[in-house]
């Protein structure tokens, strides 16, 4: 072969279009290139974590979820746009490494980006979306040759990520208050607007996303990265705290708890497909965003935890963030779970499991309410769910369905 051949050959399978809508790979898995996309992701939610972890307030709190919320959106653009439109090429490797060293760089800024790193934050945020802009934006060009009926939807989502980056970019100008009412504005705008175009796009989330294996597994897998916060917050905690007994004791029960999400999330939700009718593919993806946040503000309340598990009581901030962690992962539960193809093929399992959740839930926050000694509160969260997880085996074990997944 020729080198004119071979360097004709080479463009042609480094710079592929984008696979447009509708050209769905069922059988696809999740590339190592996307495993290594999340680790970048990794170091921006552990900074936004360890704010939290030194300021447990109700303050704190906001301003993590919001902070988190533009994290979240941020990899749920890129991680869909690899689901749907990548190709194993060169052009999909140059893309997504240019993402990660603009991720990279808001890492940098992140954990003070609700003070003296916001403006600088917020620049470096609106050039991230700037790119995945221009990513939509490239397979709406795709589309206008051959997939006409998506052209509303797509176009209307590279609008609002135009509109987006003035937003963030206008927000760096902002004074701090300000400045995050206009990022939590944004956040919440965005839900909006997905759940509007689900409408328009007569069920599906965007037009052409369908519910595939390796679509769950993404969403499985940021699921592992904010467990491992938990693991983080355990370890950072005891880093620091006196040695004895009852402080490793508390640690190590707090860890527990991370473990009972991990059990939760895999065996109620994991591997499990959504329906793809109406708007369950967008509840299912949605809901993804407060059980995230649970858990990763869960894994920053340890920290605190640890830090005072000599006291009498668990102070009153400590003990309703992790409490209400564990309360809210378990009630965005319910809506995941009931987005699922499982939770009318196993209806005698998911029916009954939704009331037991929500009297979790109900449990928790009169924990969290009560504020025990440090080690008991977390002792009496992780049997809470222990005793749901017991609950969930028993029913799959009846209705002869453990270990399926669909």
């Amino acid at each position: 072969m020729s080198g004119q051949a071979i360097g004709r050959r080479f463009k042609r399978w480094f710079w592929r279009p984008p696979r447009p809508h509708g050209e769905t790979i069922h059988n696809r898995t999740v590339s190592f290139l996307e495993l290594f996309y999340d680790l970048a992701y990794v170091v921006v939610v552990g900074q936004a974590a360890g704010h939290l972890a030194e300021h447990v307030s109700v303050r704190g709190f906001v301003e993590f979820a919001v902070v988190f919320a533009l994290i979240w959106i941020a990899w749920v653009n890129g991680s869909l746009y690899l689901e749907l439109h990548a190709r194993e090429d060169g052009r999909t490797r140059t893309i997504v490494f240019v993402q990660m060293v603009v991720i990279a760089l808001l890492a940098v800024f992140t954990a003070d980006a609700t003070e003296a790193s916001g403006a600088a934050f917020a620049l470096v945020y609106a050039g991230l979306l700037t790119v995945l802009t221009w990513l939509w934006h490239t397979v709406r060009g795709q589309d206008r040759l051959d997939r006409p009926e998506f052209l509303a939807v797509t176009g209307a989502y590279v609008l609002g990520g135009s509109v987006s980056v003035g937003i963030i970019f206008g927000s760096a100008f902002l004074p701090v208050v300000p400045r995050l009412i206009v990022w939590g504005g944004f956040a919440l705008a965005w839900i909006v607007s997905i759940l509007l175009l689900t409408r328009r796009a007569r069920g599906n989330l965007s037009g052409g996303v369908t519910p595939t294996h390796s679509l769950v597994e993404r969403f499985g897998l940021f699921t592992i990265i904010v467990l491992g916060e938990v693991v983080l917050g355990v370890v950072d905690g005891l880093s620091v705290a006196t040695h004895d007994v009852k402080t490793i004791s508390t640690g190590l029960i707090a860890l527990m708890l991370g473990f009972g999400f991990w059990w939760m999330y895999f065996d109620v939700v994991g591997r499990r497909l959504p329906r793809n009718d109406g708007g369950a593919l967008t509840h299912w993806l949605l809901s993804h965003f407060p059980v995230t946040l649970s858990i990763a503000a869960a894994g920053s309340a340890m920290v605190s935890l640890i830090g005072h598990a000599g006291e009498a009581s668990t102070p009153a901030s400590t003990a309703w963030l992790l409490a209400g962690a564990v309360a809210m992962g378990l009630l965005a539960l319910i809506v995941t779970e009931r987005a699922l193809v499982d939770a009318e093929r196993l209806a005698a399992v998911y029916q009954p499991l939704t009331s037991a959740m929500a009297g979790a839930a109900a449990a928790a926050i009169l924990i969290g309410w009560v504020r025990p000694v440090p080690w008991l509160l977390a002792l009496l969260l992780v049997t809470i769910l222990s005793v749901l997880w017991f609950f969930v085996v028993i029913r799959f074990l009846r209705a002869d369905a453990w270990g399926q997944e669909q």
